[in-house]
């Protein structure tokens, strides 16, 4: 048991509430009002603790959700409590932080991977694609490349747009890693126009996949 009570937690994090970091918070479908900076700020205060964790979860409030996948102890979860977190979590950064923080850190990676590649939810559907998209990167073997490309390359156009968002990061990822796809991802970029109008601060690289692919393939060369 731990010996904060999650009452104080969430008194504390009641009183970092901004109403306008909620407002742009709710532009990008997420519902918490707490600048980030000072929710790890807390989370370090408080170190690890997985009681408090479990607890925060278990109170629904995306906030609360937040700081306890930054004190939790990722590898203490079974696979079916984080099915099931994954499941709970609806808003982009809450899932975006459980995948990250938690999941990634957990001996079940794999076999949830498998479990979201393949669900039905849309939503869901996105984490699994998020955990292709590091294997894309960093440990590509047993992965069929080119049937992830056929599978983005007949149904991201139309995905829901978490779901795109996943699928369009792999496609450039397998493009960035992998130089033999390279063009294949390239032209399935170009011809599925996939983010290809999306406003891009400046400074910043497009998501839309030939641009992202051509910059990060142009920093990776020497001098």
């Amino acid at each position: 048991m731990s010996e904060t009570p999650v009452s104080t937690v969430m008194a504390d994090l009641a009183a970092l509430d901004d109403p306008k970091i909620l407002a742009v918070n709710q532009k990008h479908g997420d519902d918490h009002a707490v600048n980030l900076t000072k929710l790890r700020a807390l989370a370090k205060a408080l170190k690890t603790d997985q009681d408090l964790a479990r607890d925060l979860w278990h109170t629904g409030d995306s906030a609360a959700r937040l700081l306890a996948t930054l004190i939790c102890r990722p590898k203490s979860f079974t696979r079916d409590d984080l099915d099931t977190m994954l499941r709970e979590s609806r808003t982009p950064k809450v899932q975006d932080w459980l995948v990250n923080y938690v999941v990634k850190k957990n001996p079940h990676t794999e076999a949830l991977r498998l479990t979201w590649f393949a669900d039905p939810d849309p939503v869901v559907a996105s984490a699994g694609w998020s955990l292709t998209i590091d294997r894309v990167a960093k440990k590509p073997e047993g992965l069929d490349l080119p049937a992830l490309l056929d599978t983005i390359e007949a149904d991201m156009k139309n995905a829901p747009d978490r779901l795109q968002w996943a699928m369009n990061h792999c496609l450039a990822q397998i493009g960035i890693d992998h130089p033999e796809y390279r063009s294949r991802a390239i032209e399935i970029g170009e011809r599925l126009e996939v983010l290809k109008n999306y406003p891009t601060p400046p400074g910043c690289t497009s998501p839309f996949a030939p641009t992202w692919i051509a910059e990060m393939v142009r920093r990776q060369q020497p001098g």
